[in-house]
């Protein structure tokens, strides 16, 4: 796992639009910091959007756990977090509550971005009741994404299309969501490769979205067998689809 480290970009001045995600970035800037447990995609996302003459992003920052993001947050302020929901040492929700008192100024606010291959309503709530302003998926475009974090900079609230309902849904209810004990014996990971297997993808289909080997996806495709007691995938998808996982 990788220590902490900072990319820091150069500030200039141009006149294309910021959203662009290519010619000049229009003036405006926006101080980043990148959390995602992968290298390898923190660095696609840094090559991307980090060009900061183009775009107006900076990227100041990087972090692979939530304990490593935390102190990066703290101590570069950026104005935007692009936070993976699932990370090492609690997740995303837990860098979100240990964050609390920056979203919280007034003056210079840090705002959180949720960026995650899950698409489970589960995930989009509980980062949106932690205090992200948005959520979107890695599947994202890079001029899309420019575009959302300066708008999550000024204030607004940006979803992938279909995941705004999932929240309009979560906070028109009144009523708090069943706890399934089942699913709580799953980690994270355990969830995402769950949700996958379900919609049929295959190992390596799963291995490489998820940006871990085959041997890591079967690995948690048998804990998860295990800790649901089921015999094989066609069990699990079963399992999933009465849950509405799928």
């Amino acid at each position: 796992m990788s220590d902490p480290t900072e990319a820091n970009g150069t500030a200039g001045a141009g006149g294309g639009a910021a959203g662009s995600g290519g010619g000049d970035a229009g003036g405006r800037r926006v101080r980043v910091v990148l959390v995602d447990d992968h290298r390898m995609f923190r660095t696609g996302v840094q090559a991307e959007i980090g060009r900061t003459e183009e775009t107006g992003v900076e990227v100041v920052g990087e972090a692979a756990d939530v304990d490593q993001a935390v102190t990066v947050i703290t101590a570069t302020r950026p104005e935007v977090v692009l936070l993976d929901v699932h990370l090492p040492g609690g997740g995303g929700v837990e860098v979100l509550r240990r964050c609390s008192a920056l979203t919280a100024d007034a003056e210079q606010p840090v705002r959180f971005l949720a960026l995650s291959v899950s698409d489970a309503a589960e995930d989009v709530i509980g980062v949106i009741r932690g205090g992200a302003r948005g959520y979107v998926t890695k599947t994202i475009t890079g001029s899309d994404l420019v575009d959302s974090v300066f708008r999550v900079q000024e204030g607004d609230a940006v979803f992938s299309p279909r995941l705004a309902g999932f929240v309009l849904d979560a906070f028109a209810s009144t009523d708090a969501p069943p706890v399934d004990e089942d699913l709580d014996r799953l980690t994270q990971r355990e969830r995402e490769v769950l949700r996958l297997i379900a919609r049929g993808y295959a190992y390596k289909e799963i291995a490489k979205q998820l940006y871990i080997s085959v041997k890591t996806v079967e690995s948690h495709v048998s804990a998860v067998l295990r800790k649901l007691q089921l015999s094989n995938r066609h069990e699990l998808t079963r399992w999933a689809t009465a849950r509405r996982l799928v």
